[in-house]
């Protein structure tokens, strides 16, 4: 069983995933030059940035994982958006 989801939730999955990519590389480097001033000011960005992503991905699509920290009524919707197999 598969969902038809629009193109936007693609679109958007892999511009989180982009930016993602992106911290977890910084991240690896800063392990190695953690003094490195502009990697970490970079990083900083980048984490806003992926906040930035997933609270508007949320907001239309539902919860990215079960730890969300806004755990209002919406939180638990989760079930009905689609399971990773189902995209």
């Amino acid at each position: 069983m598969t969902h038809t989801l629009p193109q936007d939730y693609y679109q958007r999955l892999h511009e989180i995933q982009a930016v993602d990519f992106v911290l977890i590389e910084l991240m690896l480097y800063l392990d190695t030059h953690p003094d490195d001033t502009d990697a970490i000011k970079q990083y900083n960005q980048y984490a806003g940035y992926s906040r930035k992503l997933k609270t508007k991905f949320e907001s239309k699509y539902g919860p990215l994982t079960w730890g969300s920290p806004d755990q209002t009524v919406a939180y638990w919707s989760w079930k009905k958006s689609p399971w990773p197999w189902q995209v």
